[in-house]
């Protein structure tokens, strides 16, 4: 494998925004996503099972819509800064992720994946074995309960887009821009609800929006674990870790079926959006199949990806992420 800086000439031309390409993927998505809303709102009169069902599709536009507020933060959707963070910003009311607040935090995420010094800000909480054996019985029954399944892709997705993201003081006092994207987030969010609740209803929007917001945050949730939890990993200390090691070999390849894939903006190119987070989510694909050296990394299929879940500490001395029952307490 090329190391980073030979990595970072070969994809450099596949880097930049191209703005046809830019402005029809946030039209078509947002188009696609209003339409599926109107035909949520009225299956309310046919019956909420198919609200519900129109559901699914409706939390896979948002996530595009996601990808594409992401991409902003990454200064890869538009050459302006400036259009950038005003269409992240916009996105991030409808995702409940304040723009610039994410943005800080997502860049340190790339910038320390990991790395077992650096753990803490856009990651899911990951303890070694031996950190999880030396906390008392409490703490380890606290981390046991955050890394089940129902309360990380559930409880805790809920918790964190509905509750932690409203809150300004989660991030240090000197964060000056990232706590005002907080509460203007708050501030847009409030805004639309009273907009949209005078103009449908407020029960109406609720069991429009309640179930696209649900959906969409777990399954934001879940993207996000399984790109980075997942085996063979990457995990170092500070002295041996890599920035190109981490991308290929921590971040993994989600080889998703095609609709899918398009579904969740290309994301599953994880590795490649790792080694240069400046490619347009809709330019890994081309990066991926001129590059065979992509293609030989940590892979997941999605019925793969499921086998993930027990995953929960990294175990130095066998230098891999083992589930609890490996562990004797």
């Amino acid at each position: 494998m090329a190391n980073e800086a030979a990595w970072t000439a070969r994809l450099a031309r596949y880097k930049g925004p191209e703005l046809k390409r830019s402005v029809w993927q946030l039209a078509s998505a947002a188009a696609l996503f209003a339409a599926a809303w109107v035909l949520m709102y009225a299956s309310l009169r046919v019956g909420y099972w198919l609200t519900l069902l129109l559901a699914v599709p409706a939390a896979f536009f948002l996530i595009r819509l996601f990808i594409i507020q992401h991409d902003c933060g990454h200064a890869a959707f538009f050459r302006s800064t400036r259009t950038a963070d005003i269409i992240g910003s916009i996105l991030g009311v409808l995702t409940l992720t304040p723009y610039h607040y994410w943005k800080k935090t997502h860049a340190l995420h790339h910038a320390t994946s990991g790395n077992l010094e650096h753990r803490g800000f856009g990651d899911i909480d990951t303890l070694t074995v031996d950190e999880y054996l030396a906390r008392s019985r409490w703490e380890r029954f606290k981390y046991r309960v955050y890394r089940h399944p129902a309360v990380l892709f559930g409880v805790g997705a809920v918790l964190h887009f509905f509750v932690r993201h409203r809150i300004p003081t989660i991030v240090p006092r000197e964060w000056t821009r990232e706590r005002r994207s907080i509460f203007w987030t708050d501030v847009g969010l409030a805004a639309s609800i009273a907009l949209m609740g005078t103009l449908v209803g407020f029960r109406e929007f609720a069991l429009v929006q309640l179930p696209v917001t649900l959906l969409s945050t777990s399954l934001g949730v879940w993207l996000f674990y399984v790109q980075h939890q997942f085996e063979p990993t990457y995990w170092e200390h500070d002295e041996r870790w890599a920035y190109d090691a981490a991308a290929l070999q921590g971040s993994s390849y989600y080889r998703l079926p095609k609709l899918l894939q398009w579904a969740t903006g290309n994301i599953g190119l994880h590795h490649i959006h790792h080694l240069h987070p400046r490619i347009p989510n809709y330019r890994l694909q081309q990066a991926l199949d001129e590059h065979a050296e992509l293609r030989q990394v940590p892979t997941l299929t999605l019925w793969e990806s499921f086998r993930c879940v027990r995953l929960t500490l990294w175990d130095e001395r066998e230098r891999k992420l083992v589930p609890f029952a490996a562990v004797k307490t």
